[in-house]
């Protein structure tokens, strides 16, 4: 979709050449796998590398389309958030040193990034969901400005009739509301290409499906988002219901999220693949692009499949079937896009040299693995993944088996004898499947954000932890130490935490709040259990409408106690926004002669600065 000049599908008239066009690229696609045109050999990889701009701070920065005229490269591209970019690799033959390659172009490319970035007073951070992400970085004024993302924002919201609802439960819990897909947004992938042969795709495809869940346990690195602990690898609840087309009272009609595993075995050929999709899941987008692919191979040209690649650029298998060409010759590839970015880009290599060794080396014994385990099974794997990461139990072969067992003793033999096969070097084989052994047996990403998230929590705010995660993360995403060999940090050391303190900094948010209603003899008690000396009081839309203190009940007594919390609540509130800065809020505490700001967006209470906060 990003290649082309995109609009809504609206009317009946666009509905029915798009359609024709779709259905004509699909019996392209049938002709060319029948006359055998499809290209066999050599077999080729690529990934897509997508990265956070944030400023100096630490904080995603909206100046994406400013950093990427700086850089000045076709490697480059947008992404939906205007704190995100995306590097497309140059495809690599399959051989020898191919993935050294591949990182060496890679890190020139991110340097490249690196050095434009800095230019624009911006950097670039590998990771899965940026840690310093808060809910003011999704609303619309942080899509990134370009036409075909309102235009897919637009025809999303119209499918849906309704907003989102985003329902994440973990050890922390996230519900809300949202009017917008730019919860996309907040995901950060190295998705991973593999050109696959077409007699042997759908079985391929499979098998891609069946490794997911254990894959996907040892890179889970996105644990965190808007400060909550959810999932071990969160970007798999949270993209599949931010661009959810299915309102509540239209479930019956869609059954799978646009974002989805599959529902079933792959049977048929990759055509088959693409039909599914298309009974499935209705066209939101149409171009002016259109040809006819049939009248292209009856001229001896290879289409392009223009209205295909369109449609299925708006379904988002977590393993997807791709087509396209390359020097004139059409390909499949499959395109791994479970895989976080992060935490380095060593990591991320290796994370991709262990999927495509799988790949290569799927053993006799599990040819036909849809007669073999049942896909509810196997579905079941990869969720569980995300929510546990390398704390999984897995069904495999009818047994339950731990993460650490099936990687070690079955999936890294695998891998090894897919990539000895294909005649990958030595040292790239050795180099990268040990980074992934060491992981099983120390910790991968989401290990080592969660226990330094909760270390640092003992004597931090939230916000200034995750800022101090970032900052960390940053300075050593390009070092020698993969991820297993990270350490629980010192935050006091050099992480260059160039910070103008704001009220977010300090703010208390896990606070008690009292309805205006309720009993004062019962709130009193509660400041004294609790040891509270300030109470935000709220009313029944969740308003602020006062604040109740300590001094307000030593001056009342005990002789009014019957009363209830707004007789005698302060009403006139001095308040302050969470982006203020700590200088401004000291200050009015100063010159007001108060103790507590409740810290308000409009009347929505966000938290309270105290003077025992500063």
């Amino acid at each position: 979709m990003g290649h082309l000049d995109v609009k809504q599908l609206k009317s009946p008239k666009d509905k029915a050449l798009y359609i024709h066009y779709l259905i004509r690229d699909l019996e392209a696609l049938d002709m060319m796998l029948k006359n055998d045109l499809i290209e066999k050999e050599p077999i080729r990889i690529g990934a897509e590398q997508e990265f956070c701009v944030a400023t100096d701070y630490f904080f995603p920065n909206n100046n994406n389309i400013e950093v990427l005229e700086a850089i000045n490269d076709d490697h480059f591209t947008t992404e939906i958030g205007r704190y995100n970019l995306e590097i497309n690799s140059d495809p690599l033959l399959l051989k020898g040193n191919c993935f050294s390659l591949l990182q060496q172009q890679l890190r020139e490319l991110l340097k490249k990034a690196e050095h434009g970035a800095q230019t624009k007073n911006s950097k670039i951070i590998l990771t899965g969901i940026l840690p310093t992400l808060r809910l003011k970085h999704i609303a619309e004024n942080y899509m990134t400005d370009m036409p075909r993302y309102h235009v897919l924002n637009n025809a999303l919201k119209a499918s849906r009739r309704q907003c989102f609802n985003i329902h994440i439960k973990g050890v922390d819990e996230l519900s809300l509301i949202h009017d917008n897909v730019m919860l996309e947004a907040c995901n950060t992938s190295f998705q991973t290409h593999l050109q696959i042969h077409p007699d042997e795709f759908v079985d391929k495809y499979n098998w891609a499906q069946a490794i997911a869940g254990p894959v996907l346990s040892v890179c889970t690195n996105s644990p965190v988002l808007f400060g909550r602990e959810l999932w071990a690898e969160t970007r798999i609840a949270l993209f599949t219901q931010s661009i959810d087309t299915r309102a509540n009272s239209f479930i019956h009609k869609e059954k799978q999220s646009r974002v989805s595993f599959g529902a079933n075995w792959e049977k048929g050929t990759v055509t088959d693949i693409f039909r599914d999709h298309i009974s499935r899941f209705r066209s939101l987008l149409t171009s002016d692009e259109h040809d006819d692919s049939i009248d292209r191979l009856q001229h001896g040209e290879i289409p392009k499949l223009n209205a295909l690649q369109l449609h299925n650029g708006t379904v988002y298998k977590w393993n997807r079937v791709c087509y396209g060409v390359g020097d004139g010759k059409p390909h499949l590839r499959i395109e791994c896009r479970y895989i976080p970015s992060g935490p380095t880009l060593t990591d991320e290599i290796a994370n991709m040299v262990f999927w495509v060794g799988l790949m290569l080396g799927q053993p006799e014994h599990y040819k036909d693995i849809q007669e073999k385990m049942d896909f509810k099974d196997i579905k079941n794997n990869f969720f569980k993944a995300a929510r546990n990461g390398m704390e999984t139990q897995f069904r495999w072969n009818n047994r339950l088996i731990s993460a650490k067992d099936i990687i070690l003793n079955e999936f890294l033999p695998i891998a090894k004898k897919g990539l000895e096969e294909a005649h990958i070097d030595a040292a790239d084989i050795t180099k990268y499947l040990s980074i992934i052994e060491r992981r099983v047996k120390s910790k991968n990403g989401s290990q080592w954000m969660v226990a330094n998230y909760r270390r640092l929590q003992k004597n931090k705010t939230n916000f200034e932890a995750l800022q101090n995660i970032t900052a960390y993360m940053y300075k050593h995403q390009f070092g020698n130490k993969t991820i297993d060999q990270w350490e629980q940090f010192n935050p006091e050391e050099n992480l260059n935490l160039n910070v103008k303190r704001i009220v977010k900094h300090n703010m208390n948010t896990k606070i008690l709040l009292v309805d205006q209603n309720d009993s004062l003899e019962l709130v009193s008690h509660i400041m004294k259990w609790k040891n509270i000396h300030h109470l935000p009081v709220i009313n029944k839309k969740k308003e602020l409408t006062g604040l109740l203190t300590w001094t307000d009940l030593i001056k009342l007594g005990n002789s009014e106690l019957h009363l209830r919390v707004k007789d005698v609540m302060t009403r006139d509130l001095i308040t302050i926004s969470q982006e203020a800065l700590l200088e401004e809020a000291k200050d009015l505490m100063v010159s007001n002669n108060i103790n507590c700001l409740p810290v308000v967006r409009n009347r929505e209470l966000l938290g309270i600065l105290t003077s025992r906060d500063l």
